[in-house]
């Protein structure tokens, strides 16, 4: 290889990691997201403490120093049953603890729900192998230890739920449609907000992933590839990429068994690329799943210039537990 085509080449790889590395930035310093900044006072709140519930911190499920959960359950253990709800934080798959969560975990307990806030090891200097991928295996393996410390402590689950926001939504969604067979019990909904669902170059154009130029195709393969945990090495558009990136890509597993699903985005959203939650609708649409989508019209990431139709979506999730998952 001439000098020419070396210096090229190198000066690719990295614009792909100029990309890669402003992408997860940006998506770990995010606006304040709305499940964890409540402007609805009462409404989507609880005053917790030992007449609504307990929370057990720290449980562990793994052998990683982010291998831990947090437990809430309700104050009423009388039932022969109940559901979990397990919601994942945001941050960017890079930052965030399962800690800023309580206020929505306590919150679903109060309505007499089993909760759990999960972490999962972060991509960072200290964990450069961590992924999007990595991320989504520590979730699937940490359910079956959730459930567990919920009967050691009395309460039997026998069905569950699964949400969370930005990150944490990209997430539940693979959890759900992706691992939704292998559950210990079984999922019955999923409810997130902006999570990213599906990873073609056209639709993250705040990125410029969409110029369809060397740069932007190795900016494109950097970003996904960090994702992925692998190189991605298939063109886009073709059934081979499909299948390298389905790992990550919820919008590839939807089919006729998806859950029910509740899921808000953000017309203006920079961070996660609105096009992307077209397709889901798109694909929840065409297979015929039960859903609601809320399109924060006025609103980034944060979701954070749409308080009605915000309100509207937390409304609909208690609507779908009263439906798929009622309290017993």
């Amino acid at each position: 290889m001439s000098k020419e085509k070396k210096t090229k080449k190198k000066g690719s790889v990295m614009w792909g990691f100029i990309y890669t590395f402003s992408f997860l930035a940006a998506f770990g310093i995010s606006a304040a997201f709305k499940m964890t900044y409540n402007p609805f006072g009462d409404e989507f709140s609880v005053d917790w403490n030992d007449s609504v519930g307990k929370v057990y911190t720290d449980i562990s499920y793994g052998s990683g120093e982010a291998n831990q959960f947090d437990l809430y359950v309700p104050a009423d253990n009388s039932r022969s049953s109940y559901g979990l709800i397990v919601y994942l934080h945001a941050g960017g798959f890079t930052s965030g603890d399962k800690s800023g969560d309580a206020g929505i975990l306590e919150w679903l307990c109060s309505k007499g729900y089993v909760t759990a806030g999960i972490n999962y090891t972060l991509f960072s200097e200290e964990h450069p192998e961590a992924s999007v991928y990595s991320q989504s295996m520590e979730i699937k393996e940490s359910i079956p230890f959730v459930i567990a410390e919920a009967e050691k402590l009395g309460y039997h689950i026998d069905e569950m739920a699964i949400s969370g926001g930005s990150a944490g939504g990209c997430l539940a969604l693979l959890y759900a449609y992706r691992d939704a067979e292998a559950s210990p019990v079984p999922v019955r909904m999923v409810f997130e907000a902006v999570g990213p669902s599906s990873f073609y170059p056209e639709d993250w154009k705040s990125y410029g992933l969409d110029l369809k130029n060397s740069d932007s195709d190795t900016a494109a393969r950097g970003l996904f590839g960090a994702m992925a945990g692998k190189e991605i090495k298939a063109a886009f558009g073709t059934p081979e990429y499909d299948e390298e990136i389905k790992d990550i890509s919820a919008l590839l597993w939807v089919n006729e068994n998806s859950v029910p699903t509740i899921m808000a985005y953000g017309k203006y959203d920079k961070v996660q690329p609105y096009e992307g939650s077209q397709r889901l609708l798109r694909a929840l649409e065409e297979n015929h799943v039960p859903h609601d989508y809320y399109l924060c019209t006025h609103s980034g990431h944060g979701l954070q210039n749409d308080n009605k139709v915000y309100g509207e979506y937390m409304r609909k999730i208690l609507e779908y537990l009263d439906t798929y998952m009622p309290v017993k």
